[in-house]
């Protein structure tokens, strides 16, 4: 699946001035990620926010926010905002803000094993 770059690219703006971040390709797309966490991406046309278990409620009562539902079923914590949602630099900034700041509340990733 293509994801669209110019949103990417538009989220690269937005974090350029955060320490740590990586991108990864994942769910089809392209992900961000803050401290080892997963915090937004890119799956398609849509933005995909990691917004947490107990924000998303919330995040589904806003306007062009929906469910992530990529394995057929509802991932809860995670959400698709459509583009008519992230028109303005702002929108976009509050949206990747938000899993930023799930993604930094997450204790430290512990270091992977090297294979031998």
């Amino acid at each position: 699946m293509a994801f669209d770059e110019r949103l990417a690219a538009r989220i690269r703006e937005v974090l350029a001035e955060r320490p740590s971040v990586v991108e990864k390709k994942m769910f089809g797309g392209l992900t961000f990620m803050v401290a080892g966490h997963m915090a937004c991406g890119v799956v398609g046309a849509d933005l995909m926010v990691r917004v947490g278990p107990d924000a998303h409620e919330a995040a589904l009562q806003r306007k062009h926010a929906r469910a992530m539902d990529f394995t057929g079923r509802s991932l809860k914590g995670m959400v698709y905002v459509g583009a008519d949602g992230l028109k303005s630099k702002k929108a976009l900034a509050g949206w990747v803000g938000k899993g930023v700041d799930f993604a930094q509340a997450l204790p430290p990733k512990k270091p992977k094993k090297k294979k031998s």
